[in-house]
């Protein structure tokens, strides 16, 4: 939003928002809690998530730059449909939803980028639910681990550069942890992923993606 409006509607941003640290763990947003406004990342990572059942589905993984909350963004709801949960602690910018409003009115290009981000994060959303009723769960968590490779990059050992909870990494493969270890186990064996401490490496990238065309839910 910083970059997009214009130079003359930054003196008001300024006026308007409010930066705030948040702890690991600690929470930015509820679901079910009244819309006040929106939220940016700042620094740091954290992970957006709502009740799926009797368990939790990680929506997906904000990081710097990200918006949060928009999905409260609509005539018929008034509430939050998602959670966000800081994974390491981060630096969030928060909006007011009347004044965050008006910057849309007033700034034709950050809406217009706006719609443009809304009408991608519908596409890939709608393809999360498509993956969890058609493919199985190994396809799934490869896919998962392909994601968050590209998304937080690798360390100096060439794992994911993200220490994610194993109940994490379940809730955004969107299966039990019984069996993503299980799972994670298969792959272990099969040579197409290997652990670094709590992390997580990929040896060979192309025989990895291989599962993620695997299209028979198990």
């Amino acid at each position: 939003m910083c970059q997009l409006i214009l130079p003359d509607w930054k003196p008001a941003l300024d006026k308007h928002r409010k930066n705030f640290i948040v702890k690991k763990g600690e929470t930015i947003i509820t679901e079910g809690q009244p819309v006040n406004g929106i939220y940016f990342v700042y620094s740091g990572t954290v992970k957006v998530h709502k009740k799926w059942g009797n368990k939790e589905l990680i929506v997906r993984f904000a990081t710097e730059g990200a918006i949060i909350g928009h999905r409260g963004l609509s005539n018929n709801i008034d509430t939050f449909p998602i959670s966000a949960t800081a994974l390491v602690p981060s630096v969030v910018c928060f909006v007011e939803l009347d004044f965050f409003l008006s910057t849309l009115r007033v700034n034709h290009d950050f809406a217009y980028r706006l719609m443009l981000f809304l009408a991608d994060e519908l596409q890939h959303s709608e393809k999360r639910m498509r993956d969890l009723a058609l493919k199985s769960v190994k396809s799934r968590l490869a896919g998962a681990l392909i994601h968050l490779s590209q998304l937080f990059g690798t360390d100096d050992n060439q794992c994911i550069n993200i220490d994610l909870s194993r109940n994490d990494l379940a809730a955004f493969t969107g299966a039990t942890y019984e069996t993503v270890f299980r799972t994670m186990n298969e792959l272990l064996q099969e040579n197409l992923i290997a652990l670094h401490q709590k992390r997580i490496r990929i040896p060979e990238l192309a025989r990895l993606q291989v599962l993620t065309q695997e299209n028979t839910a198990s």
